[in-house]
């Protein structure tokens, strides 16, 4: 026989601790317990405590962002790193085994505390041991219900890019065929086959600049050429493109002001940034709508019939 754990229904109050947090007491079990509450049991109202996260994903700065709450800064980074892993939990039990049809691949650069030239001096000159530089979001989108499946943050490495592909093949179902592409990254060349299976059509759109991006600095390079290169399968020549992909970069940019270019605003430590990109990404999965299918991408997706709130979610993770 299962013993079924007590659900604490029947409760009364019974004191606080010293925290000052309700303490209650099961009448059916006689078990004294407190409820946990989102955000780390945060003393911050929950509403103040989202409105407060909802500026940050609207564009706004920390700073901005305190001086309109009136919440510290320190309060709302604890709200951001919390808010963030819970985010995280929410998209690994809730996007699972989807059916998506046509997924491109792109890594978003940005960079954490320094740029790169700056980290390697450090490094070099030993003057900083936890310099970071470079960061890269590696993002995945379906074409046609605009779900972003998976993301990871870390750097343009063979290493991150099989991470980055595991966390994919644990979101899509690899048992069914679909079509993968991607820009001309290397990293995604054998490993892109090996980790979502050998029921995918998979192809990379090359591109040739004219110039560096060291060269044309924040300024996009001229493209020369694109090549449409299939690795694997037999992908639609039609449907190979990662212009969806590259608009939604545009859109983490346009929301997250750790990736406004030449600011004060971008990452300090690499835990804040990668929090910060998880919220972004439940948000837009689960809560806001998208412009472009009237629905949210989740829905889209048949994961939810309705959006949820970001204190729903939250709330959901206690």
């Amino acid at each position: 026989m299962i013993a079924q754990a007590c659900e604490h229904t029947n409760r009364v109050k019974k004191g606080k601790t010293a925290a000052g947090t309700q303490r209650f007491l099961c009448k059916d079990c006689g078990q004294r317990f407190t409820e946990s509450k989102p955000l780390d049991d945060a003393r911050t109202n929950i509403d103040k405590a989202v409105m407060a996260l909802n500026m940050l994903l609207e564009g706004m700065s920390i700073r901005a962002t305190a001086r309109l709450s009136g919440l510290d800064r320190k309060t709302i980074g604890r709200f951001v790193l919390s808010a963030g892993e819970a985010c995280k939990q929410f998209m690994h039990d809730n996007i699972q085994n989807v059916e998506l049809d046509d997924i491109q691949l792109d890594e978003l650069w940005s960079f954490v505390r320094m740029k790169q030239k700056a980290a390697q001096k450090a490094a070099q000159k030993r003057e900083c041991t936890d310099a970071f530089g470079d960061s890269y979001t590696f993002v995945a989108i379906d074409r046609e219900t605009k779900l972003i499946p998976a993301f990871h943050v870390g750097k343009r490495t063979n290493e991150h890019t099989e991470m980055f592909l595991n966390k994919v093949a644990d979101a899509v179902d690899c048992t069914r065929e679909f079509q993968v592409t991607s820009d001309g990254f290397h990293g995604y060349q054998y490993n892109v086959p090996f980790a979502l299976g050998g029921k995918i059509h998979f192809a990379q759109l090359v591109k040739k600049y004219k110039s560096q991006q060291e060269e044309t600095r924040y300024s996009p390079a001229t493209i020369m050429s694109a090549e449409k290169v299939v690795r694997f399968g037999n992908p639609e020549e039609d449907r190979i493109c990662t212009s969806h992909v590259e608009r939604a970069n545009l859109t983490i940019r346009m929301h997250l002001r750790r990736f406004t270019r030449l600011t004060n605003g971008f990452s300090k430590k690499q835990e804040y940034h990668e929090a910060m990109q998880a919220i972004f990404f439940c948000n837009y999965n689960f809560v806001r709508k998208h412009s472009s299918i009237g629905m949210t991408p989740a829905m889209a997706a048949g994961l939810r019939a309705k959006p949820l709130t970001l204190k729903e979610i939250l709330e959901q993770n206690v």
